[in-house]
């Protein structure tokens, strides 16, 4: 059995497919490399079938009918043989020497007398033509180098969140939790850093460097752009984060604390894009997302009234649209985009 499983959703990737690739054959024996070919129309399912032909015990290519990012991450979680699982996107890629860190922690892990669910470390914002690389660390919000519950996680701040480049979760807890991503919707990342952690009870941080999250392509999906016309789609991911939240019997008042905060800046992300597009349309859209909040969860309607999403939501004069451009930025360091 694999050590490590990672996905690798690839459309029309052949541009860039194959440094993501050999970024994480440097893992070795222990690492399983899933190429998804959602469906392409360009040579990428070619180059799948050539690393998994030069590569036979580590590479497998999998071909599908286009699903869209999460059903490729669907495909990923179902063919996995790993005892761990992350998903790397086929324009980002992993760093050499924080991958060798990541498996030997993994490695002493499953020795271990706890079972981990969920290692996390750090990624790079990649931006394309950027002298100066943001790197996304907890070290100052989580214990570092040893393992720890949501006890311990009592705070992270706006702009600290556990992204998917940042994590990799127990394959297992995966199938656990019946983690099932919606076709043809962009975001789902948020769905899959979001819907599993109820079920994640022990948690590692490693400090390294390890995933480069590239930004600065003209069709990349978090260009803002792009994000506008696709808005129907954040807001999806946005409903069913809420619908994860609203069916949670709360265990733990950190983790709950946690996914509020979460919930709050995927919502105003939503809101603030619906803004930016400042149409009729998109006004009304606004407000029917408030409108199913209340009507699936009143008490977090009314938390979030009160929260960074609450103060996107009315935002009039001058100083109203100070406060939204300060949102805005906000969402960028989320999101990363353009």
């Amino acid at each position: 059995m694999k050590l490590l499983s990672v996905a690798i959703p690839c459309y029309n990737s052949e541009a860039y497919m194959e440094k993501c690739i050999n970024s994480l054959l440097k893992g070795g024996e222990e690492v399983e490399i899933l190429i998804v070919n959602d469906g392409s129309k360009d040579r990428t399912a070619e180059i799948a079938d050539r690393y998994a032909a030069e590569y036979p015990t580590i590479i497998k290519a999998i071909h599908q009918e286009n699903g869209g990012h999460g059903e490729a991450v669907n495909a990923g979680i179902r063919n996995a043989t790993g005892l761990y699982f992350k998903v790397v996107d086929s324009d980002d890629w992993v760093d050499e020497t924080a991958l060798h860190k990541i498996l030997e922690t993994l490695s002493a892990a499953v020795k271990g007398p706890k079972t981990l669910d969920l290692l996390i470390s750090n990624f790079i914002y990649d931006k394309q033509g950027a002298t100066h690389k943001k790197v996304m660390q907890y070290r100052r919000h989580l214990p570092v180098g040893e393992l720890f519950t949501w006890d311990q996680v009592k705070h992270l701040p706006k702009g600290k969140y556990l992204l998917m480049h940042s994590m990799i979760y127990r394959t297992g807890l995966l199938h656990e939790c019946g983690l099932e991503l919606p076709k043809h919707t962009f975001y789902v990342d948020n769905i899959f850093a979001y819907d599993p952690l109820p079920y994640v009870q022990n948690i590692y941080y490693l400090d390294v460097n390890f995933y480069h999250y590239f930004i600065g392509r003209e069709d990349q999906s978090v260009n803002e752009q792009v994000m506008i016309r696709r808005i129907d789609q954040q807001i999806r991911v946005n409903k069913i984060m809420v619908d994860t939240y609203t069916k949670q019997k709360w265990s733990n008042k950190y983790l709950r604390k946690y996914m509020f905060s979460y919930l709050d800046i995927i919502t105003t992300v939503s809101s603030i894009m619906l803004i930016r597009a400042n149409t009729k349309e998109s006004l009304q859209k606004k407000e029917d997302l408030l409108a199913y909040i209340k009507k699936e969860n009143r008490a977090l309607y009314k938390q979030l009234k009160h929260s960074l999403f609450g103060t996107a939501m009315n935002l009039p004069g001058r100083s109203g649209r100070k406060i939204s451009v300060l949102l805005y930025k906000i969402s960028q360091k989320f999101y990363g985009f353009n």
